[in-house]
Order: structure tokens, then C-alpha cells, then sequence
């Protein structure tokens, strides 16, 4: 999509608020430019393969030599030490590898992926919290230091429960689908039109849903009078559930439940998902003018602060959009530099005509 005026979806999802510069890393010229810049920066965020920058004299330790006070963060797929630190790393590989993909999909299918690449976005989060945490620390000792992320570290950390039944108990995992290993009912089910998601966590949650459905019978049968019965007796209890909704649609499963006390929820395609009153109500979704395609929708940011609210200023920017400016406002640098840097091969400008 967009790709006829230059620009992907993937790009426009995730450089909101940015400038881009467009630095030959491997011309000394270019390697100068990013040390200057440096200098005057917090934070430095890289994804290359440990070692590289290292080679071109842009590694932590060079870059420290310049700005002491550097937050340096370089995110990677398996982490700058050990046998598999000058591996590449991709979001699919490491949920294959560490373990995601193994307890991901039907338990009796195959393992799958997420629907989205789960490990690179929850690794960008593990470093955006580091990052955080080493400017605090910046606030007391006056000093920065190099941030070491990985996709494996972060998936392993991911895992929770299920690392910490097999490295304790050497329990294995299994996939379990929309269902939960120890709680009953707690699943998706079908009904007549779209499907639907319980989440029974205690006795009262499952005595509503079962007055509810009009399945009072559930409610004294011996084999359901408690969480751990109900797991020993899931098939036959999801099997009475699931006949039940079957006889009914969506919306009439959301009437007949909805503030009974039952947790439940749609389960929502995306254009049911953007039609959700609450993302609405809390303006989850904001529409910037692209100088380069027009009118553009982007997800507004998570979170809402009382003081300082968040807002969307800058359009995900075109390629070397602001190499010019950026080298004139923060370096100081001349047209006339900037031009022979240029022609040097050092970094590359374009003319967009914005």
C-alpha cells in the first residue's frame, strides 16, 4: 500500500515523530558526521550486528570518548556475548527458537507465529524502559552506559509461567490454542455467527455463566464444583458449553452475559476493532496530513499523561528528508559543507518539494 508514492505501510507504522538523515556509515566523512552528532545526543539507538559499528570506530567505547554522558542502546538478536552473538536475528527465528512458537496454535496443529512480530516489538519496548532507567541513572552518577538488548533475552522473559515451570519444575509446555492450561472455562467458543471469549477465573464467574445459559444443572454437578474438577473435566464441560452457544448468535451470547458478572468479549476482526466505541471515546486513532500521500491514519500512542500530553507532530518522514536540516540546526554545518559532503559520498540529501 502507497508503495506507487514510495512509502510502505511497515514504514509509516512505526516512524511517526522522526527525522531521517541518511549518513554513509562506511565513508570517514560520514563516520566524523555521526561522532559530531554524538556529542550533542542522550541516546544512541542501533540494531547492526555486534561488532560492526565497532569496526567503523562507532561502538560504544568510541562514542563514549566523545560524550561520556551517552545512553548507548544496541539492540540485536541474540545479545554481544556468547556462541551466537554474531548471528542475525529475525522476530520469526527467535519465536521458533526461544520457545514462543513451541506453545503458539491448536494443541492438536502444528506451532505458529503470532498474527504480528511480537519479539521485535516487545524487544523495542524492553529497550525503551533500559533506555529510561539509564537516563535516571544518568540524573545521579552524570554518566551513560551501553545497553545490551536482545530478541532472545527479551522472548525468554516473555515466557513467565511457562519458563518457570519448566527451569524449576521441568515441566514442558504444550499449546493449549485459545484455551488455559489451569483454568475451565477459559477459552473461545463458536456460536451460531462469530466467536466469543470466556473467562471464568473463579467459582461465582462460572456459577453466573452457567445460570446465564440457562445450564444451571452445571452448577451442582459434582464433577464442575471447583477449578481444579473443572480441569480434570474439561472436555466434557466445554463440550456442554460449546453446544449451548451453538445454538446461539454472537450478539445474543453478549445480551445474555453482559453485566451478569461474566468476563467475556468478542472475539474482533480488525474492522470491528476500529469501530469499538471505546477506541473512539479515547481517541485512539489520529489522522495527520502526509506531505507525500495526504491524509494519513495512524494508532495514537498508548498511553495518556495529565501533563505532558502526548501528540503526533511529524508524519513518518521521507528518505534523508532532513539530513539538511538537521546538519544546519544541530551541527552548525554550512550549505556550502553540506554540498561537499555530498559530493564526497558522505551522506545524501533529496529535494521532495516539501
Amino acid at each position: 500500500m502507497y508503495r506507487s508514492e514510495g512509502e510502505s505501510i511497515y514504514y509509516l507504522s512505526v516512524n511517526r515523530n522522526k527525522k531521517s538523515v541518511t549518513v554513509n556509515l562506511k565513508d570517514k566523512g560520514g563516520q566524523q558526521l555521526i561522532r559530531e552528532l554524538a556529542a550533542k545526543s542522550d541516546i544512541v539507538v542501533e540494531n547492526y550486528l555486534p561488532g560492526k559499528l565497532s569496526a567503523l570506530g562507532l561502538g560504544y567505547e568510541d562514542l563514549k570518548k566523545v560524550n561520556e554522558k551517552l545512553v548507548y542502546a544496541s539492540i540485536s538478536g541474540y545479545g554481544h556475548s556468547g556462541p551466537f552473538s554474531k548471528k542475525p536475528g529475525y522476530d520469526l527465528m527467535i519465536e521458533a527458537e526461544a520457545g514462543l512458537m513451541y506453545i503458539t496454535g491448536e494443541h492438536t496443529g502444528p506451532p505458529v507465529k503470532v498474527g504480528v512480530a511480537i519479539t521485535d516489538i516487545t524487544t523495542g519496548m524492553t529497550a525503551h524502559s533500559a533506555i529510561l532507567a539509564a537516563l535516571y541513572n544518568r540524573v545521579r552518577t552524570n554518566k551513560g552506559q551501553h545497553i545490551d538488548a536482545s530478541l532472545m533475552a527479551t522472548q525468554l522473559s516473555t515466557l513467565v509461567t511457562i519458563a518457570y515451570s519448566y527451569i524449576n519444575k521441568g515441566i514442558e509446555a504444550r499449546r493449549w490454542g485459545s484455551e488455559h492450561a489451569t483454568i475451565v472455562p477459559y477459552r473461545n467458543y463458536n456460536t451460531k455467527t462469530e466467536p466469543i471469549t470466556i473467562c471464568c477465573g473463579n467459582n461465582g464467574q462460572f456459577i453466573a455463566l452457567a445460570s446465564s445459559l440457562g445450564l444451571e444443572s452445571l452448577i451442582s454437578d459434582e464433577r464442575f464444583l471447583s477449578n481444579p474438577l473443572r480441569i480434570k473435566n474439561r472436555k466434557v464441560l466445554d463440550d456442554i458449553i460449546q453446544a449451548r452457544f451453538l445454538e446461539i448468535s454472537r450478539d445474543e451470547a453478549l445480551s445474555l452475559l453482559n453485566n451478569k458478572g461474566v468476563p467475556l468479549a468478542p472475539v474482533n476482526n480488525m474492522e470491528q476493532t476500529f469501530a469499538h466505541p471505546q477506541i473512539e471515546a479515547r481517541g485512539l486513532v489520529t489522522e495527520i496530513n502526509h506531505p507525500g500521500i495526504g491524509p494519513f491514519k495512524l494508532v495514537s500512542p498508548a498511553v495518556q499523561f495529565s501533563e505532558t500530553p502526548l501528540t503526533i507532530d511529524l508524519p513518518p518522514p521521507m528518505l534523508g528528508q532532513h539530513t539538511r536540516s538537521v546538519l544546519n540546526d544541530i551541527l552548525g554545518y554550512s550549505e556550502t559543507k553540506i554540498n561537499q559532503l555530498c559530493q564526497d559520498g558522505s551522506i545524501t540529501t533529496f529535494d521532495y518539494g516539501f
